[in-house]
């Protein structure tokens, strides 16, 4: 038996919850899955994981391997970064996680720059608008928005966003614009139901204290550019990240309303675990994107506060930062 294919496969199916899925995740025939984690609880002689209709449940045994199984293959991957020369020159593949719209507008740009410029890297970009695990999902780098919990990972501030109200002009032009956040309560209104707050949209009159409005939903989404196109096409307002409306706002398919309202900005870090000595494709990385990321958002910084005023249709040449 490959123990540590063994190990792999159980880790897999462990945090999969299931045979199947970790057959799906392995790229591995199924009955192999099956076999192999048959074969080790056999050779250890205890039972690691109870199979039902549903799904796989750890027994206590299970837990205490899973966990010294993840710090093994954590070992064994990098004593294989070392002797492979990663801790002496840039190379392997390097997984980042980022949220969509931002993935795509601000990180992959960088991504195809890097790639140009270490070409014996290569890189997983994986995009979700909710927030991996790093150790668990095997994710070297991690950009995150919002205000960070403690933690022992590493993060890096690159700039902050804020969080924006906007709507199309006609829909503003038809049903009247929203002078203060109690005028959303007539208003339709498009939620990104991947939010926490859900149907409660939160502002800061004059940047003091937090008030939540209940706003009424005429459409739930549950992605951000699902939000955004709607409010292109007249649905209602949506409440969504200043960089996520940036190009719609300039181009002027979207007005930006409640300016006087809105929160503190938010801030955006690229994180890593800072586990153990980095290898140098992450330093590398962080060292390549951290001043080009900082650089689009500070090109993408919203104008200050004041009296709404709407945009002409002009395109400015740098609307996709």
């Amino acid at each position: 038996m490959d123990r540590l294919e063994a190990m792999s496969i159980f880790v897999a199916a462990a945090e999969t919850g299931s045979f199947s899925a970790a057959s799906r995740k392995l790229s591995t025939p199924l009955p192999t899955v099956s076999r192999k984690v048959a074969e080790l609880e056999a050779h250890l002689n205890a039972r690691l994981l109870v199979r039902s209709t549903r799904k796989l449940t750890l027994t206590d045994a299970g837990v205490a391997y899973l966990a010294a199984c993840k710090q093994i293959l954590d070992q064994v991957n990098e004593a294989e970064g070392a002797a492979a020369g990663e801790y002496s020159t840039p190379r392997g593949e390097l997984v980042v996680t980022a949220p969509i719209v931002f993935g795509r507008l601000h990180m992959l740009p960088v991504i195809n720059e890097f790639l140009t410029t270490f070409p014996d890297i290569a890189v997983r970009l994986v995009l979700a608008d909710h927030n991996l695990h790093l150790l668990d999902e095997h994710i070297d780098i991690a950009l995150r928005i919002g205000k960070l919990p403690d933690s022992s990972m590493i993060a890096t501030q690159v700039g902050t966003v804020r969080r924006v109200v906007c709507a199309s002009p006609l829909y503003l032009a038809q049903n009247g614009g929203p002078q203060t956040p109690a005028d959303l309560a007539r208003l339709a209104c498009v939620i990104f139901d991947s939010l926490p707050s859900g149907s409660v949209w939160t502002f800061a009159p004059g940047g003091g204290q937090q008030q939540a409005v209940p706003i009424r939903p005429r459409l739930s989404v549950n992605t951000a550019e699902a939000a955004i196109d709607a409010a292109i096409a007249g649905v209602g307002l949506t409440n969504v990240l200043s960089y996520q409306v940036a190009r719609a706002v300039d181009e002027g398919e979207l007005k930006l309303v409640l300016r006087d309202f809105e929160s503190e900005p938010v801030p955006v870090n690229v994180m890593h675990t800072g586990q153990g000595k980095l290898p140098l494709k992450t330093r590398s990385f962080i060292d390549f994107a951290v001043p080009r990321l900082r650089a689009a958002l500070a090109e993408r910084k919203e104008k200050p506060r004041g009296k709404d005023v709407a945009r002409g249709k002009q395109k400015r040449a740098s609307s996709s930062r």
